[in-house]
């Protein structure tokens, strides 16, 4: 059986992240965290509920072209119970992006009112956008900003410093690095954070890592695999077999007729971040 990979990172710029998004608070009236919607509990770095504590918070359920549509939903009624508003966007299409701005309108109504009131029209909103690596955060504000002004790249710790960045008449966005937390508590976390790319390549199997994603595909989506990798699997399958089926189809072969699985193993992970897989979902409000 295919058992799930313990999975620990934590670079040095992480804690000097921390440090940075506490001291850059008062800077800010809102903060805007970026998860990924495939996994949008895995992908929230506990650390930041008590490091924000106090500013007003939009979540934003990135990637949701690559998600289960109606898990999103559920995701973002569940958000919406706790009073913290949520809205999906993607950045490769820009879907759902023109409604961030007034999202944060809306959740600082009554800060503006009370500005308003002093006489201090058209000022400045500032609004912190934080995320763990690899939730496309650059992308978003990216698009926010209409050009490139926030470095993107697919891998995780590309922004390494703060920056602010306008993207309208009155709105910034102060751009932080990304953030993962010094211990994954629970191994199901770190495994689904690897499957998504947010926790670098370098440091996990990742045979056994694409073995336990094709798994559990097989077990919440079984007709994603077969029509993507033409093959046929059974229920509860070991995932390892569902790869060498996968590098078998795509006629993945070394001298001999060996079936090349790390090569499988890297497709399958660049195919599932890519969302080529289809619109899929790991973990839904109810069911953690």
């Amino acid at each position: 059986m295919t058992e799930t990979p313990s999975i620990q990172w934590f670079p040095g710029h992480m804690a000097k992240t921390k440090r940075m998004i506490k001291a850059s608070l008062p800077l800010v009236d809102a903060v805007a965290e970026i998860v990924d919607a495939r996994i949008p509990l895995s992908s929230r770095n506990p650390d930041l509920q008590t490091l924000i504590e106090g500013k007003p918070r939009i979540v934003i359920l990135n990637k949701c072209d690559t998600a289960d549509e109606s898990a999103v939903q559920r995701w973002i009624s569940w958000y919406n119970k706790q009073g913290i508003t949520a809205i999906p966007t993607d950045c490769r299409t820009g879907r759902g992006v023109n409604k961030f701005v007034p999202a944060v309108k809306s959740v600082l109504k009554e800060t503006l009112a009370k500005y308003e009131a002093k006489g201090m029209t058209g000022r400045v909103i500032h609004v912190m956008v934080v995320g763990i690596p690899n939730v496309g955060k650059s992308s978003f504000i990216n698009r926010l900003a209409k050009q490139k002004k926030a470095k993107v790249e697919d891998r995780p710790g590309v922004t390494l410093n703060k920056q602010w960045v306008k993207i309208s008449a009155d709105v910034e966005l102060l751009d932080m690095p990304g953030v993962l937390w010094p211990k994954f508590e629970d191994k199901i976390v770190g495994e689904r954070l690897a499957f998504t790319g947010a926790v670098k390549d370098d440091i996990v199997d990742t045979e056994a890592l694409a073995s336990r994603l094709l798994m559990i595909l097989n077990d919440l989506y079984p007709n994603v695999i077969s029509a993507r990798y033409k093959i046929e699997t059974e229920s509860g399958e070991d995932g390892f077999e569902i790869l060498r089926k996968v590098g078998k189809s795509r006629g993945m072969l070394v001298s001999g007729g060996e079936i090349n699985t790390e090569r499988a193993a890297i497709t399958v992970l660049d195919e599932f971040r890519g969302g080529k897989l289809g619109r899929v979902t790991l973990e839904l409000p109810d069911k953690g």
